[in-house]
């Protein structure tokens, strides 16, 4: 059943959305979560609703079904989730063209994994980017250097929509004069079902014989095409299936999965869980598992249920509130109506969420994970997969201090010769205003303790347990 769009509540957003060029699927789908929003509803999960997965298939174990995953890579499609600019670290561009290792950014690599496993396979394995208004033209204009990358009868992109943003005060559009843009926001990684279908592009997937789509950030590096979870999928004919890692203390304001009380897989973000919910919600012995957001789509059950449900599938509505200006928080608060990719598991009849290793998950969220995978704690391979280097088992935790390393451009200016050796390093924390010289190594547990002045390692110090630098 389609939304209402006779309501006079929701006929300025209709407005502005087909002004915008929305298509008829993007805004029913709004529309939906709008209605649910102007009917009173929070967009809460409360505990009574769900309860805790005690244990889950474990990836490591997949081997055997390995030889139906190579067999079904003829039929698999990549796509990458690419609307992100990074605003929080500083950038305007989308952030997959930040640089990673070397002169090579995050598209880079997506492109060079992708090219090095049509090699090794013999099979033109598509990549799709689901990009957003501000990250299409410089994403395409990158992969232009990569011409063998588009397969025939399909684009290397397609774009995911953008919806209004509602003023908390009167629920009516957001709008700022000084700049228009502020009042539009990406709608969540759930906005991919109605973007694969509102571009085209499921029915080109479908036309040209492909029926499974591994799905991922394009900011995770760890996220890769894997024979054994995609032979499980085709084996066990799950037509979903969530890729889940254990969660650690790192992760407790993160959001976990869940079953609903029919036993269907949910996912539970932190704003759907109600203040008085939160401590248990961080509970990492209750909710043991995290979403990964690498999930594996079944893309002829997919076209079905779109079908079923006239193009809008009535995924559980996050209410996010922001200010209109993210950088002025005395600015009119607004809300953000967003959905979860992996929240469609719910809507799946042979959904499945499996365990996997903390290797497939490294994304790259702040200027703390930047330093890591840049450093020689990670190895690049020839396949353009950034991996830990053999000698270690996790990465280490790495603290800056925000107030001088937070924004990618300020973070480079204190590395201006690259990250120190982190290879030996099990955690460093840097307090202070600090900058590295050439070639130095942290070993162990390490704390560089600055102040407000600048100070400066000098070339070669090693640095192990408490480290005051000199002022420069």
């Amino acid at each position: 059943m389609k939304p209402d769009r006779n309501d006079s509540r929701v006929r300025p957003f209709i407005e502005l959305m087909e002004l915008s060029g929305a298509s008829g699927t993007a805004i029913d789908t709004f529309l939906l979560h709008l209605n649910r929003l102007l009917d009173g509803e929070s967009g809460v999960m409360p505990r009574h609703h769900i309860s805790p997965i005690e244990s889950l298939p474990d990836a490591d174990r997949f081997e055997s079904y390995g030889g139906a995953g190579r067999r079904a890579l003829a039929r698999t499609v990549v796509i990458k989730l690419n609307g992100g600019l990074g605003t929080s670290m500083g950038l305007e561009k989308a952030k997959s063209l930040l640089k990673v290792r070397g002169d090579c950014t995050f598209l880079d690599l997506i492109a060079q994994q992708v090219l090095a496993l049509r090699r090794r396979i013999g099979v033109d394995v598509p990549l799709l980017l689901m990009n957003s208004f501000r990250t299409e033209e410089d994403s395409l204009r990158l992969l232009a250097d990569y011409p063998d990358l588009a397969v025939r009868g399909l684009p290397l992109s397609f774009l995911q929509n953008r919806v209004p943003r509602v003023r908390e005060d009167g629920l009516t559009p957001a709008h700022d004069p000084s700049d228009p843009d502020r009042g539009w926001c990406p709608p969540g990684h759930g906005d991919l079902y109605s973007s694969l279908l509102s571009s085209g592009i499921l029915g080109s997937l479908l036309d040209h014989g492909y029926e499974f789509a591994f799905v991922s950030n394009a900011d995770n590096l760890g996220a890769s095409l894997d024979n054994g979870l995609l032979g499980y999928m085709e084996q066990t004919g799950a037509t979903f299936v969530i890729e889940a890692a254990d969660r650690t203390s790192a992760d407790r304001k993160g959001g976990h999965l869940c079953l609903l009380r029919d036993g269907r897989l949910a996912l539970r973000e932190s704003a759907q869980a109600p203040p008085e919910e939160l401590e248990e919600f961080q509970d990492i012995m209750v909710f043991r598992y995290f979403n990964t957001n690498n999930i594996w789509l079944h893309l002829p059950t997919l076209a079905a249920l779109l079908r079923n449900h006239n193009g809008v599938l009535p995924l559980a509505t996050i209410v996010n509130r922001k200010t209109l200006d993210p950088r002025d928080p005395g600015s009119p608060p607004v809300i953000q109506l967003e959905t979860a990719l992996g929240a469609a598991a719910s809507l799946f009849s042979h959904a499945a969420a499996v365990r996997v290793s903390r290797s497939r998950f490294s994304p790259v969220k702040t200027t703390n994970d930047l330093l890591g995978v840049r450093s020689d704690a990670y190895q690049l391979t020839p396949e353009g997969h950034v991996v830990l280097d053999s000698s270690r088992r996790q990465p280490p935790t790495i603290r800056l201090d925000p107030r001088f390393f937070k924004l990618v451009e300020s973070f480079e200016e204190r590395f201006p010769h690259g990250p120190p050796s982190l290879v030996a390093c099990d955690s460093l924390e840097v307090l202070g205003d600090v900058r590295f010289a050439d070639g130095v190594i942290v070993r162990g547990a390490a704390v560089v303790e600055g102040g407000d002045e600048a100070r400066i390692i000098p070339c070669g110090t090693v640095i192990e347990g408490v480290f005051h630098p000199q002022q420069e």
